[in-house]
């Protein structure tokens, strides 16, 4: 799945390659067979493309596939070893505890010197360099220095001869051209090993970015083990491509005032890379939340029509398929846009409309279904009756009405109704619901409800 922070990654490197005429390069690093699978890639594809990065724009260039470079790798593996920059290494993990006496300090270097070539089960590693520093050019986080005498001569390429990660990283982005590597700060630990490796092959660095970690709300960075990071979770729940992508443009950055919902385009033009925070930025769901219900009502009604469609639908929707009527959806959606957070609430607010008898909750069936509610009830089915006009503001005064009668203010009064008709203690606005529902239905309804009290109330 794709991660939240990969896909901000994706569009901080996408906002900087529009802006500049760039490439966007999207590499699948497959070089790990028990984590590559066709559908994974898809995935990785479809992820970016729901956040608008996908291959019918000109700036966007791949996927390129790392298992299809090997063969550069251990070229440039051994152009290293040809050049006197690494060095065949047969250590144990024993023999450099027992030497250092711990199984926790790097290695010591004894293989340096020795000559040897390669043998099955020897691993190469570079040579780094004794003296001075290397520094890492950061358009975040400056120019931070790394001492060459901290660095372990690490291993480029395992006992069987496969280039590592490390190597093969460097090489691809040689190969593709890569000028700029924005990342998380995960990877700033490598960079100094990574530049090494681009000096060794003759070839300058790129420029590098590493972006701050994103965390939760104890502070602690997003886990894939404990907190939701799947960007396709995001959208199945009900979140708009459009909400993520503004709110997660903005976890590390800001346009520069209060004005944050903001179109991508706009934010496109505003970021710099150069502005990005090295503090850690907490990923807030209530905030995306709230960005999100920005979104849903800044939809035009057919757009918000199209939006919920998927949660109109098995298996989603409890109702029967044939149950389900468009029109009535299109004449209740005005009444759901302004009330959601999430698309996926759409199924709850409009189920009533298709069910041919509502679903009663029965946390809001014992709080509304109190003593005096049969006769409450029993006043609305003759008043509605006979109503001539069946229009909600007609259908509000008769509840008025019925309040007056029993000395109860509207909200107290329409409770009974409210459950009665939807099921639930809360929904979208009584009165156009029950206009849209239609006479039958309703009295249907209320006369259902008045039963199953009147059964209740015989039992006890």
């Amino acid at each position: 799945m794709f991660h939240v922070g990969g896909a901000r990654s994706a569009l901080y490197n996408w906002a900087v390659a529009r802006q500049s005429g760039g490439t966007f390069v999207l590499r699948i690093e497959d070089t790990d067979a028990a984590r590559n699978k066709p559908e994974w890639t898809q995935g990785i594809i479809s992820a970016l493309a729901a956040i608008g990065i996908n291959g019918e724009d000109p700036a966007f260039e791949g996927p390129y596939f790392q298992s299809h470079n090997a063969f550069r790798h251990s070229e440039a593996a051994q152009q290293l070893f040809a050049a006197g920059r690494a060095y065949y290494c047969d250590c144990t993990r024993e023999q450099l505890a027992e030497r250092t006496g711990s199984q926790h300090l790097g290695y010591d270097g004894s293989c340096r010197d020795r000559g040897l070539a390669f043998e099955e089960g020897r691993a190469l590693r570079f040579r780094t360099p004794d003296e001075g520093e290397t520094v890492v050019v950061d358009l975040v986080r400056g120019e931070p220095a790394f001492p060459n005498s901290a660095i372990e001569d690490f291993v480029i390429a395992r006992g069987d001869g496969s280039p590592v990660f490390l190597l093969a990283n460097v090489v691809d982005d040689l190969d593709e051209g890569i000028t700029q590597v924005i990342r998380g700060e995960e990877h700033l630990s490598n960079t100094p090993k990574q530049q090494l490796l681009w000096e060794a092959l003759g070839a300058r660095p790129p420029v590098w970015a590493h972006l701050p970690v994103i965390v939760n709300e104890k502070r602690q960075k997003l886990s894939k083990r404990r907190d939701k990071v799947a960007l396709e979770d995001y959208l199945a729940e009900g979140f708009l491509p459009e909400a993520m992508v503004n709110y997660l443009m903005l976890l590390g950055w800001g346009p520069g005032n209060d004005r944050e919902i903001r179109p991508y385009e706009e934010l496109e033009q505003l970021f710099r890379i150069e502005d990005v925070n090295t503090a850690p930025a907490f990923f807030d769901v209530k905030k995306l939340t709230a960005f999100n219900g920005e979104y849903i009502r800044a939809l035009s009604p057919e757009q918000f029509a199209d939006a919920c469609a998927p949660w109109l639908v098995a298996p989603y929707a409890p109702w029967a398929p044939e149950a389900f009527d468009r029109d009535l959806f299109e004449a209740a959606a005005p009444l759901a846009q302004t009330r959601l957070a999430l698309l996926s609430e759409i199924t709850a607010c409009v189920d009533f409309l298709f069910l041919d008898e509502p679903a009663w909750d029965e946390a809001s069936w014992n709080k509304a279904m109190k003593a005096g509610a049969d006769d409450i009830l029993a006043d609305a089915c003759a008043g509605l009756a006979a109503v001539a006009d069946w229009k909600s503001e007609d259908l509000k005064g008769v509840l008025l009405g019925v309040g007056e009668q029993h000395g109860l203010k509207l909200g107290k009064a329409q409770a009974p109704i409210r459950v009665a008709v939807t099921g639930r203690t809360v929904g979208l606005p009584l009165f156009e619901s029950m206009e849209l529902l239609g006479r039958e239905r309703v009295l249907a309804r209320l006369n259902a409800a008045a039963d199953e009290l009147a059964a209740a109330q015989a039992q006890r």
